[in-house]
């Protein structure tokens, strides 16, 4: 596997012959977001489609939890954090289906329930507390090689899923009642979408921090909807939205010394207020 890495960072030296490539952690912090960023913003589509993106933001806060138990229990605090905000997603979306209370009642009550784990653990482990700060803030130029190889493979997972999902996803998020009609199984695809929205959200709180990753699905999404005609094109639009800020803000990070998770955040919503009031501009001015 180091012998692919070192092909690649040969490669990258060579279309990129910049000062800032020089450092190995920068080459695996470009891997990473050109995997991570597109997935996040693939996601984000049917996450704001569906009003889900408070589901997510629960998810990001169930880490911290995790984390927490992750430490106490001697598991690797990242792969505890994933399977915590697993087995959440898993019972947020079970309690949903079988209660007749609102979808965000439900998911303020887990949300509520997960932080309340969180800061009873630290506040009996007060030594755990130094172990969050890089859940809370992130850090995208510490991820080595096993984890640009994870983001590939939730990549390329998230791709292949939603290649063969999304028009069932979109036609169960028009009207859950008239999918079933059609066939469409929306219990799996309530159970499938939402752990793997949860495995995204988890995995990505490395590169952004718990704080900033639920931007990293709806800035993108929404940026991409100003300017979209169709599902389709809010889709691709994401993605490319979403790939040039992560790319964009390594760079500038680079040069002007910033956190790299806050300037994907920043760049992406100016994006997004670009396309928000241009198209406004340019109406006024053709009338």
């Amino acid at each position: 596997m180091s012998g692919f890495y070192d092909a690649i960072y040969r490669f990258i030296d060579n279309i990129l012959p910049f000062y800032w490539t020089q450092n190995m952690f920068m080459k695996r912090a470009l891997l990473a977001v050109i995997f991570i960023a597109p997935t996040c913003a693939a996601i984000g589509v049917p996450a704001t489609n569906f009003r889900m993106i408070f589901f997510a933001h629960s998810m990001s806060h169930s880490a911290f939890a995790g984390v927490a138990l992750g430490i106490l229990t001697g598991i690797e605090p990242r792969l505890a954090m994933i399977l915590f905000g697993v087995i959440i997603s898993v019972a947020i979306t079970n309690v949903r289906r079988r209660s007749e209370l609102a979808y965000d009642t439900v998911i303020g009550v887990f949300f509520s329930l997960t932080v309340a784990l969180g800061i009873v653990i630290v506040s009996r482990n007060p030594a755990v507390m130094r172990s969050l700060d890089a859940i809370i803030y992130g850090d995208i130029l510490t991820i080595n090689e096993n984890g640009i190889t994870f983001y590939f493979v939730l990549f390329v997972m998230t791709m292949l899923f939603l290649a063969f999902t999304y028009n069932r996803l979109l036609l169960k998020g028009i009207n859950e009642r008239l999918a079933s009609s059609h066939g469409v199984r929306t219990a799996y695809y309530d159970y499938a979408f939402a752990v793997l929205l949860a495995v995204i959200v988890t995995a990505s709180i490395r590169a952004v921090g718990l704080l900033l990753v639920t931007a990293m699905l709806v800035v993108p999404a929404g940026a991409a909807r100003n300017i979209s005609r169709s599902a389709r094109q809010q889709f691709w639009f994401s993605i490319l939205i979403g790939t040039f800020s992560g790319v964009s803000a390594i760079i500038i990070s680079a040069y002007y010394n910033l956190v790299t998770g806050a300037t994907i955040i920043l760049i992406s919503g100016i994006i997004f207020m670009l396309t928000q009031y241009v198209p406004i501009v340019i109406r006024r001015v053709r009338r």
